[in-house]
């Protein structure tokens, strides 16, 4: 945030940044009366689909359609839907996703946090991620092959593990090579206490062990060959 600016609000939208002060509202939707209005014929869209907002020392987010649902992604990847008429804290970066007919329509939030922020070792040292259990560098670039979609912004944004045979492909590694790595990582997980490592939902929950702990985060899809 930006000095005299410390409990405003930073909102980017189609690479056009505002800053929303303390004490005021911001709405958006397809109304052209809305603070931010979207395209006004795409009906998928509600007239005020949201309003940020400061009450209590702290900004809210707040669906304010009637009948269409608000997305929001947090600072890790994670997708979580907010219903109409709920609220949503924003604290920290905030990414809101609202589904049109004619294309998705994304809001960056940034707002104070009090937590300021996690610290994370270096990506070239091996990191701890359960009792015992050492991620190495080929390790880390398995997992990001595989939940890059987490990671990424904008129209490459995807909540769901790649396939085996996609991750191999981005890194140029034979199919086998991955799989035998992640499998055996799920297994030192699961040996180590880590819930869910195994079974049919085992590389979603995979996913979410490692970036809610911060083992892989947005700074690791440089690994990855363009």
């Amino acid at each position: 945030m930006r000095k005299g600016f410390m409990l405003g609000l930073r909102l980017v939208a189609d690479g056009v940044e505002r800053d929303v002060a303390e004490g005021t509202s911001f709405t958006f939707g397809r109304s052209g009366s809305c603070d931010l209005p979207f395209d006004g014929s795409d009906t998928s869209v509600s007239r005020v689909a949201g309003t940020l907002a400061w009450e209590g020392g702290a900004w809210w987010l707040t669906n304010s359609s009637a009948t269409r649902q608000l997305a929001v992604v947090d600072e890790i990847g994670f997708r979580s839907v907010v219903v109409p008429g709920r609220r949503v804290a924003v604290e920290g970066r905030l990414r809101v996703l609202v589904e049109g007919a004619k294309r998705t329509y994304e809001l960056v939030l940034e707002a104070p946090r009090s937590d300021g922020g996690a610290v994370r070792e270096s990506a070239e040292e091996p990191t701890s991620i359960g009792a015992e259990v050492v991620l190495r560098a080929e390790d880390r670039a398995a997992l990001v092959a595989l939940f890059s979609g987490y990671l990424e912004e904008g129209e490459r944004y995807d909540p769901n593990p790649k396939s085996y045979a996609a991750a191999a492909a981005r890194l140029g590694w034979p199919r086998t090579t991955l799989v035998k790595r992640v499998e055996y990582l799920r297994t030192r997980l699961g040996n180590a206490g880590v819930p869910g490592m195994q079974g049919w939902n085992a590389l979603s929950a995979l996913a979410e062990h490692v970036l809610s702990a911060g083992v892989i985060t947005k700074a690791d899809l440089r690994i990855l060959p363009r």
